[in-house]
């Protein structure tokens, strides 16, 4: 079973992240987690922090000389900023009160409910842990699930779908079966990762009008895989069920407010032969293949063979320059909410963590379906696992055979 968590505040020293479950043997560098931790920064409508931040990984444990031993990984990302909070954020005990407290609750941020549920008089308490700058460590984490998933030939990448008013129509998104790497070209090339060019202008001017006003912008992006084995989840009980976990994935990411796969809610809106993927026969004897991939590879919980595609909205920053009416929790008297260094539109940087969480629920299903201790295990297991598959396939194909 593959399991991680991630510890540490915005200013505080550092970011700390372990995963464990991975076998051993297999290869693992910073270097192959760099271009993820990267993309992480970009972005049009990006703040001040990003400049500050080179958030360069440093494994901890679990490797040696570039192989992973089987043990716990842990990663390490230096918070650079710290130097500059030193005197507020230092996990020492220090006399005097820290500065820099919050006491104007954000509308739309944990400030307020964390600070009751935790009795905290100081909303920094709450912010700086509940902030974005957690996902850093997902994304370093998630670039080790995603070594894991190339085991199995699994590839995934994002792109960003929707800002604020502007979306790609349906009509000149890119095709399901647009390969890994082509796709990834075409984000890259991109300010706002959005791969088609004439409605990545449409987005950038949103995000520039939204800045001018002290506003913030939210968006869709979307995940997809290349084509994953069948089988991976479960439907023989809620919790295993792949699709589950995916949503609730996607939805631990910050800003977060609504996951589809597939069609999704507009799955809702149509005729059930307008929804469902026909069967026809495979060219390989006793297969079948599909016409479409409305379900998003998925079918009951389980992995259907086709590739995964899901998709998550984000809401818009909740730290706006031109902030709403709050409290000032001292007084009780009508008071600006308060201001903290923030992005304007961050859902460049969201896809990246949206792969991250996609490559880790993917790791854990992988893990289950094919697990072992050491690569050479993992790898023997998924041989068989494929064919069992092809077993399957030539009974189907057998009157005498046939279950």
């Amino acid at each position: 079973m593959i399991r991680f968590v991630t510890a540490g505040e915005s200013h505080g020293p550092a970011l700390v992240g372990i995963i464990e479950g991975l076998p051993a043997g297999m290869d693992l560098s910073a270097d192959m987690l760099a271009n993820d931790m990267l993309r992480r920064k970009m972005g049009y409508g990006r703040g001040g922090r990003m400049k500050i931040e080179s958030d360069d990984v440093r494994f901890l444990s679990g490797v040696r000389r570039g192989k992973t031993l089987g043990s716990p990984i842990t990663v390490f990302i230096e918070n650079r900023d710290f130097r500059n909070w030193e005197e507020d954020m230092d996990p020492a005990p220090r006399s005097g009160a820290p500065g820099r407290g919050v006491f104007t609750p954000r509308p739309g941020h944990a400030d307020y409910a964390g600070a009751v549920k935790y009795f905290h008089r100081d909303l920094r308490n709450v912010l700086e842990r509940a902030s974005a700058r957690e996902t850093a460590t997902r994304v370093a984490l998630g670039g080790i699930a995603r070594q894991y998933l190339r085991l199995f030939g699994i590839e995934v990448a994002s792109f960003v779908l929707r800002i604020g008013a502007f979306e790609i129509p349906e009509s000149e998104l890119p095709p399901l079966g647009m390969p890994m790497e082509e796709l990834r070209e075409k984000v890259l090339r991109s300010e706002v990762f959005c791969p088609v060019s004439e409605r990545e202008k449409e987005m950038i001017e949103a995000i520039r009008a939204a800045k001018k006003a002290g506003d913030t912008l939210g968006g869709i992006f979307e995940v997809r895989t290349s084509p994953l084995p069948v089988g991976l989840g479960s439907y023989v009980q809620w919790d295993r069920r792949l699709d589950g976990e995916m949503a609730r994935a996607l939805m631990s990411i910050q800003a977060i407010k609504g996951v589809e796969a597939g069609l999704g809610f507009e799955a809702a809106r149509r005729p059930g032969s307008a929804v469902h993927d026909p069967f026809v026969p495979g060219r390989a004897h006793g297969s079948l293949e599909r016409t479409r991939n409305h379900a998003g590879g998925l079918e009951g919980g389980v992995t259907n063979g086709q590739p995964l595609w899901v998709r998550a909205a984000m809401k818009p920053i909740s730290t706006l320059y031109s902030p709403l009416p709050s409290v000032d929790i001292r007084s009780g008297e009508p008071s600006p909410a308060s201001v903290e260094r923030s992005d304007i539109c961050a859902v460049p940087a969201a896809s990246v963590v949206g792969e991250a969480m996609v490559c880790l629920t993917l790791a854990g299903a992988a893990s289950e379906k094919f697990g072992g201790d050491s690569v050479e295990e993992v790898l023997g297991h998924f041989r068989a696992t494929v064919g069992l598959k092809q077993e399957w396939e030539s009974i189907t194909g057998n009157d005498e055979r046939r279950c």
